[in-house]
């Protein structure tokens, strides 16, 4: 304000100092509002607008609360206490069950330990100085023989058997002959019923995938002619007097003496893209193997010039970012291979697929860390001559390209499906039948993929075959966990819409969940475990908490971050390993936890009566395998929808009509301005040449 104004001008009144009267506080706490509508505008509406806005503030509190208060009260879940109790002497790794539920197999400090399933007690082990397993896979071979895959810490793979008891060690798959120049195994994993075995080694900053095939019948034969022979000497040394153990011990490699197994396939990651030195097409295609040049992305017809252009030009447009992204890089690591193997199935061969036997796979699904392809590698591959000794890298047979990078896959029990887990939160669902991508789907969040796994149930038929029942419309389930803590479950249907339901989200990171696995015997399920050691269970279908699983108070979960526990779909139990709470003063003396296997049998839960009905439902549905079987259900089905697919394709008709009718009556209308449009420019040319006349 100038200071030359007059003083006149601007009448800024006194503050009171007077208080309010007694009828005034009276009748403002009978009626605030008489008093506020005395206010001179604007006052009175920025004084209601006020209070407007502390009003909801003050509801949206009083809601989030009673919020709060409600999901406090749903998480106050029935804590179940644990069935049985396994003890066991050193630290637990990892575990497997056999395929028929009969043993629980441990990967312990010293090598392994076997327990039954139904007693809860170890009959058998395998110890070896300075062998710790961290990672196991087992698999029946037939009758009471069941193969085993260990990994140790040092990244050592071993080939087991058990039977009768006993546990053999049939082979070191990596052995070093120099320590300085051994090759790591990073996953050893078998084919269901011991056919085949995939190694993935790492060694001299590459990495590459093995591919054996074991001679089943034959070690069958060789063990129940061993079984026969040890059966024997016992009988003679019992006669003698001489005494052997209970539970006994099977280290050394040549305790017993198998056929060799045969490597069929080594694979490699697949070589960076670069231009050739050919100068035309046609060299091209005579330098090929069998003149093909689509399928791998490496028969390819652009020259080196080409291809430093292209480069040349992608370098300046993004030079910017590329500097930003060279300043982060950091140091190269060898690219890790994820493969699954193949069942066959479906209606036609693909790609030169032979017709294997049930339970048998006939091809490799693989892909590798920063790849956008799947590829098929089939098992039969072509007999070489024997006097041509030079060694051919395999081609993919089948390559299912994507949009991003892989990140994670799964596999149905079937393998009719395999969904992958992209970069950004992108979802494929292949059909490896049809090789068709059954659904493709961006996940909310736009967070990386971590985990990927289907829900569906396990069934077993009489041949000891997992398999899935087989539908027309397929309609798959999978369990998607992204790395910002969120769960979905995602339902495609081919045809329709894909859905997506939030099953769970983070709220800190200490409650993270570090393993979410679904419940095999019950695919409604899902097991939830936390960074902060609690373990819960939910129902996927409204997200509603079940129950939680609590361990013995001297207990708590061991490892959290990576849970070591089991879900058994024979014996519908969890196992969970729990590891015995330590005051600071022994941790300070450096003792370790005593572990133990705490058991929940599901069996013996009240809560699983409401599910139990479904299950049976869907243990007694049919299971065609055949081709027949197939193609019969397949024209049932569509015999059974011909009044469907009639009222839809009535429905089309009709729509066709109407848009038919809808384009017709543009069309005229188009016509009918054209040719008002063209008379009165006739007229109007007439009028001028009137005049000019």
């Amino acid at each position: 304000m100038r200071v030359y104004m007059r003083k006149s001008l601007l009448q800024i009144p006194s503050p009171s100092e007077e208080a309010c009267s007694v009828d005034e506080e009276e009748a403002f706490l009978k009626d605030p509002e008489q008093i506020q509508d005395e206010l001179p505008q604007p006052f009175r509406m920025v004084s209601k607008l006020i209070n407007t806005l502390i009003d909801d503030a003050w509801s949206t509190i009083q809601n989030r609360a009673q919020i709060k208060l409600a999901q406090q009260l749903k998480k106050q879940s029935p804590v179940l206490e644990s069935t049985g109790q396994i003890q066991i002497s050193g630290k637990t790794n990892c575990l497997a069950s056999s395929d028929d539920g009969e043993y629980v197999f441990a990967g312990v400090s010293k090598g392994l330990c076997v327990f039954s399933a139904l007693t809860n007690l170890a009959v058998s082990a395998w110890e070896e100085e300075d062998v710790e397993v961290t990672s196991l896979c087992v698999t029946c071979l037939g009758g009471q023989v069941y193969l085993i895959a260990t990994v140790d810490d040092m990244g050592i793979a071993r080939l087991l058997v058990y039977f009768s008891n006993f546990i053999t060690l049939i082979k070191v798959i990596n052995e070093p002959e120099d320590v300085s120049r051994r090759n790591l195994c990073t996953k050893f994993e078998l084919s269901r019923g011991g056919d085949f075995a995939g190694v993935m080694l790492e060694g001299n900053g590459e990495s590459w995938l093995e591919v054996y095939r074991f001679p089943k019948d034959s070690w069958l034969r060789e063990l129940e002619l061993a079984q026969t022979t040890s059966q024997k000497q016992q009988t003679a040394d019992s006669q003698d007097g001489v005494l052997t153990e209970t539970v006994p011990h099977i280290s050394s490699v040549g305790d017993l003496k198998l056929s060799p197994s045969v490597i069929i396939m080594k694979i490699k990651p697949p070589k960076s893209i670069s231009g050739t030195s050919l100068k035309s097409p046609f060299e091209v295609l005579q330098k090929t193997e069998d003149g093909n040049v689509i399928g791998s992305g490496q028969n390819h017809m652009i020259s080196s010039l080409q291809w430093e252009e292209q480069e040349i030009i992608f370098q300046s447009v993004y030079k910017k970012y590329l500097d930003t992204i060279e300043s982060k890089k950091t140091e190269d690591k060898p690219c890790e291979g994820t493969f699954n193997f193949l069942l066959p199935g479906g209606f036609l061969p693909m790609f030169g697929e032979m017709k294997g036997s049930a339970g048998v796979p006939i091809a490799i699904s693989l892909w590798w860390s920063g790849n956008h392809d799947l590829l098929k590698y089939l098992l039969v591959r072509p007999t070489k001559d024997k006097n041509d000794k030079t060694e051919v890298e395999p081609k993919p047979d089948v390559v299912w390209p994507n949009a991003r990078p892989i990140l994670c896959s799964a596999v149905s029990r079937c393998t009719k499906y395999i969904a992958l887990g992209l970069t950004e939160g992108l979802l494929t669902v292949w059909d490896a039948y049809l090789g068709l991508p059954l659904s493709v789907l961006s996940i909310p969040g736009d967070s990386d993929i971590r985990h990927v796994q289907f829900m569906e149930p396990h069934t077993v038929n009489k041949d000891n075959v997992t398999c899935s029942t087989f539908q027309v419309n397929p309609k798959t389930q999978v369990l998607v966990s992204c790395k910002d803590g969120a769960s979905h479950a995602v339902v495609s249907v081919r045809g329709r819409d894909t859905t997506v339901t939030l099953k769970g989200e983070s709220e800190d990171q200490s409650s993270l969940p570090s393993a979410i696995q679904s419940i095999p015997f019950q695919p409604n399920l899902v097991l939830f475990m936390s960074r902060k050691g609690t373990i819960a269970l939910m129902d996927s279908t409204d997200g509603t908490l079940i129950c939680n699983f609590g361990l013995p108070a001297p207990h708590a979960l061991a490892t959290p971050w990576d849970p070591v526990f089991l879900l058994d779909p024979e014996r519908q139990s969890l196992f969970i390993r729990g590891d015995k709470k330590l005051s600071p003063d022994e941790l300070l003396e450096g003792k370790v936890a005593a572990s133990s296997l705490f058991i929940f049998n599901f069996n013996q839960f009240s809560f699983m009566e409401s599910y139990r009905d479904t299950q049976t439902r869907i243990q007694a549905a049919k299971h065609p395998g055949t081709w027949e079987e197939r193609c019969e259900l397949y024209l049932q089905d569509r015999l059974q929808s011909l009044g469907d697919r009639n009222k839809a394709m009535a429905k089309c008709w009709d729509q066709l009509q109407q848009h038919a009718a809808l384009v017709r009556q543009r069309q005229e209308q188009h016509l009918n301005r054209t040719s008002v449009t063209q008379r009165s420019q006739i007229q109007s040319t007439r009028v001028k040449q009137g005049a000019k006349a």
